[in-house]
């Protein structure tokens, strides 16, 4: 062969890859700019409408004062009612997304996530402990909080416990954390069954996920655990891509399998609990984000992490902006607007026709 048609054959290859990494980009990019629209629409509405240029002059007067000059009604609604609540569900979509897709990612498992693998059934018994008995880890107005957190690291230890007394197998980490979504599932139904019904009430709210809880505080210490664990699951994409073709080809190319699985999974539940010990159980965004953008930019985790984060975080607050809005002045528990997104959705994976997911 010619030398001339190598190069050029090399220098097609090099602009096809690069065309083929400029398109996943470009995807990340129309995310975030879909996700300050979407927020900004969220601050807009509300039983005090402002309108979006005041919704956004109010958030940028913050940084750039000598610029804009928003409403004092706009300026106290968006900084001390409803940014939090968006910047959380931002922060939750972020982190339950990026979770879940980690575990995919380890497990090779399209039903994988914080909700299927048990660690939202904890934190969900660890509530209903504090609520119906009050019994907690801490006394006081932290008790659920902290039990929720307590309880979904708890489910967390005993799926890596199993994991690393059977070899970290990913089947051995999926049917550990389906016997304990379970287990957890049937005790809070017991404390159900025996609790006093304004109790019972209340945790079945808790239950269903919400956004209620989020203030400024809060946000700080969900904003902390994500510029923590965010960074290093992005650090791991390279070794999920390559444990993707299986785990004898990840050695043989010098991955440390279960020490990546293990370490994963502790980052990708330490993401969750930190997040539904404030929301309560979301369920789906974890789910379902990292197959959406599965199908849309394909399976490199160097940017299937990231996107994953930020479609989880467009559907969290998009379904947040509907639960607030579609029957006002009621606001719906955000737990109920996902699902009614991720079981049509969960539904078109099962029926597509004979498509691998990865």
């Amino acid at each position: 062969m010619p030398p001339e048609t190598v190069d050029m054959n090399e220098s097609d290859i090099k602009e096809e890859y690069t065309r083929f990494i400029g398109r996943k980009i470009l995807f990340i990019a129309i995310l975030a700019a879909l996700l300050i629209l979407i927020a900004g629409i969220a601050a807009s509405l509300g039983s005090a409408n402002i309108a979006l240029t005041d919704t956004y002059s109010a958030i940028i007067e913050r940084f750039l004062p000598d610029y804009v000059s928003p409403s004092n009604l706009a300026t106290n609604v968006v900084w001390n009612l409803r940014l939090p609540r968006i910047l959380m569900g931002v922060a939750a979509g972020i982190g339950l997304a990026v979770a879940g897709s980690a575990m995919q990612g380890i497990l090779r498992n399209p039903l994988a996530s914080p909700y299927t693998l048990g660690i939202s059934s904890a934190a969900g018994f660890g509530a209903a402990l504090a609520i119906l008995l009050g019994k907690g880890v801490v006394e006081g107005e932290y008790i659920v909080i902290a039990n929720a957190f307590v309880f979904a690291l708890l489910a967390s230890v005993l799926i890596i416990g199993i994991a690393r007394y059977k070899g970290a197998r990913p089947e051995t980490m999926i049917l550990a954390g389906i016997a304990i979504m379970y287990f957890f599932s049937a005790m809070t139904s017991l404390l159900q069954y025996f609790g006093d019904a304004d109790a019972v009430k209340e945790v079945v709210f808790w239950m269903l996920g919400d956004l209620d809880r989020s203030s400024w505080d809060t946000l700080g210490i969900v904003g902390i655990v994500l510029v923590l664990c965010v960074p290093l699951i992005m650090l791991k994409s390279w070794d999920f891509n390559v444990m993707a073709a299986g785990d004898e080809t990840a050695k043989s190319l010098g991955v440390q399998v279960e020490r990546v699985r293990i370490l994963s999974m502790i980052l990708a539940a330490l993401l969750t609990a930190s997040i539904v010990c404030f929301t309560g159980t979301i369920g789906f965004i974890g789910l379902v984000s990292p197959h959406i953008t599965r199908m849309a930019i394909g399976g490199d985790n160097r940017f299937l992490l990231p996107a994953s984060g930020l479609v989880g975080a467009v559907l969290l607050v998009g379904a947040d902006t509907i639960a607030r809005n579609i029957i006002a002045p009621v606001i719906l528990p955000v737990g109920i607007m996902t699902s009614f997104i991720g079981v049509p959705f969960f539904f078109y994976l099962i029926m597509r026709k004979g498509r691998e997911y990865w």
